[in-house]
């Protein structure tokens, strides 16, 4: 019987999770089975642990239950420790270990797929929600010149920078939480969307300089044009969805579970000719 393997969210029927993770387990001959697995919104731990009852080996977890997988959690490893967010869980025994792997994943698409830079260069994160607080750690250790985050509202963007302050020593100009309306004079070569802002087609007010010449902008949306993109696109600006970010974190997932590290570059091709 294949091990049983899911992605639970609410919504969840849109999830190209079980598509990437079939590709995975038909390249490195692995024998899983992986479902979508819709929770109630005020059911989460009930249905996370009766998959694990009935025999589960490992969940992805997705918007919006990262933060209640880390209360459920028996222990964690480290991204997810500090990220107070997990969207991976193993079962080991009895135990339930949570892992989160969206930062390993964006940074392996910007650097690896897209060959972006981050070291040294002027980087704007757009939200303080859950996808910031597991991307952050990630991007700070590359050791940008400058990282700003930028948020709606300011108290949460500052939250944000206080939770990883430890971690922000080793950036020169320092980290710094910013309304959007006082991003005027800074172009940044890096702005990578962490809000979901692009699904309900709105755009947070951002200057026209923006972005220095040779600027990557990265939503971690994928599959429609959003707002945030087609601004950056119309600037000459390089553009990248979260497509890449989506197959990366998998592959970090379907190595923690399964031991084997799958090649993300046909999956992601393919999804990408899919679509």
């Amino acid at each position: 019987m294949s091990d049983r393997y899911a992605v639970v969210g609410n919504p969840v029927g849109h999830s190209k999770s079980p598509l990437i993770h079939a590709a995975f387990a038909r390249q490195t001959g692995q024998d899983i089975a992986y479902d979508r697995l819709l929770a109630p919104l005020d059911a989460f731990a009930v249905t996370a642990k009766r998959f694990f009852h009935e025999g589960g080996h490992g969940l992805n977890v997705t918007v919006p239950f990262k933060r209640e997988a880390w209360d459920l959690v028996d222990e964690c490893e480290g991204a997810a420790l500090s990220a107070e967010a997990v969207n991976t869980i193993k079962r080991v025994g009895n135990q339930l270990i949570g892992y989160n792997t969206d930062g390993k994943g964006l940074l392996a698409d910007l650097e690896h797929n897209l060959g972006a830079t981050i070291t040294g260069k002027r980087v704007l994160l757009m939200g303080a929600g859950g996808a910031s607080y597991g991307v952050l750690q990630p991007l700070l250790e590359r050791k940008p010149d400058l990282l700003i985050v930028a948020n709606r509202t300011l108290d949460k963007a500052e939250r944000l920078v206080r939770h990883f302050h430890q971690h922000t020593a080793a950036v020169p100009q320092g980290v710094m939480a910013r309304p959007y309306e006082n991003l005027g004079g800074q172009p940044f070569d890096l702005v990578v969307n962490a809000t979901s802002a692009g699904l309900e087609g709105v755009m947070p007010p951002l200057p026209e300089n923006l972005f220095a010449p040779g600027a990557i902008a990265y939503d971690m949306v994928y599959g429609i044009e959003t707002r945030f993109l087609a601004f950056a696109r119309s600037r000459g600006v390089r553009c990248a969805d979260g497509l890449g970010m989506l197959v990366e974190q998998a592959a970090e997932s379907f190595f923690i579970w399964r031991g084997v590290r799958p090649d993300t570059a046909p999956v992601i091709a393919q999804l990408r000719c899919d679509h």
